[in-house]
């Protein structure tokens, strides 16, 4: 039975809008860019042909508009996984629940979900200015497993992972779930490929230390040497995993790719990145 669902588990603003986007369903495209930063909103929509809609609640900009014929949104979720949660769910309600009755609708809207981010190498040969798209996310954060997710984590690669790194019980419980494949194919086709972990922070979780000390100061050594089935953990940042494992649930097609800013193995690091990040948005636009 489609019952109503409660205010309390899905607020909206006094407008209709949906709580944290401020969004009415008809202001979201089918396409969807994510971005972290903010600034990086107006950078993309300033590529677009024509914009119908600025709006702003917090560090969650959206503005929608048309590129080459499609309607497009890019949306800025700020970092972390725990605010994909927010706005994935968010999203996803814009398309699947008539927000009159409060009730899931009959028929599904899948969404294209493509992040364009920044991130960090976790081998060698992957060298600064270069595009990744990632194949697999793997989350060692724990958001997804607060979700009834079926059969859509890889557990082989989670136990392969939490063998190879010893994994302590004393933190999140990892998780992996794979790009579209679709998507993968038709935007990074021409891009270096791999796992993508996602960290729920920048620092420790990351295994940089400043002033305070580190639990697992070997844990980044252990993660990348891990390999499974000609699939190596390519890069760290840290909204990926949530962005493939809400997505995948919700029925939509997920995607990341990455302009690689440095490299933790070598040291390296990318200070004046701004014209190939818009080199990538704009592939992005092109292959959406």
């Amino acid at each position: 039975m489609n019952n109503p669902i409660l205010p309390s588990e899905l607020p909206l603003n006094a407008d209709g809008t949906i709580y944290h986007l401020n969004l009415y369903p008809e202001e979201l495209a089918d396409n969807v860019i994510l971005v972290g930063d903010p600034g990086r909103v107006p950078v993309i929509s300033g590529m677009f042909d024509t914009v119908e809609l600025r709006k702003q609640n917090r560090e969650l900009i959206t503005h929608t508009g048309t590129y080459r014929g499609k309607r497009i949104s890019v949306v800025s979720t700020g970092m972390g996984t725990d605010n994909i949660d927010i706005v994935l769910t968010e999203i996803d309600a814009l398309a699947n629940v008539d927000l009159t009755t409060r009730t899931v609708k009959e028929t599904h809207r899948s969404l294209n979900l493509v992040r364009i981010g920044t991130s960090g190498a976790l081998t060698p040969d992957l060298e600064c200015g270069s595009f990744l798209a990632s194949a697999f996310g793997l989350g060692i954060d724990g958001m997804l497993r607060y979700y009834d997710t079926g059969n859509l984590i890889r557990e082989d690669i989670v136990e392969a992972f939490v063998r190879h790194t010893g994994w302590s019980s004393q933190l999140p419980q990892p998780y992996c779930t794979p790009a579209s494949p679709e998507l993968l194919n038709r935007i990074g086709h021409d891009m270096s490929r791999g796992i993508t972990v996602s960290a729920p922070g920048f620092f420790g979780p990351q295994s940089r230390q400043v002033r305070a000390r580190l639990r697992y100061p070997e844990l980044n050594s252990k993660i990348e040497t891990f390999e499974f089935g000609g699939n190596v953990i390519t890069n760290m940042e840290m909204e990926c995993s949530a962005i493939y494992g809400l997505g995948g649930l919700l029925g939509h097609n997920p995607l990341t790719v990455c302009l690689i800013i440095a490299n933790r193995v070598t040291g390296q690091f990318l200070n004046n990145y701004h014209d190939r990040m818009e080199e990538l948005c704009r592939t992005v636009l092109d292959r959406i």
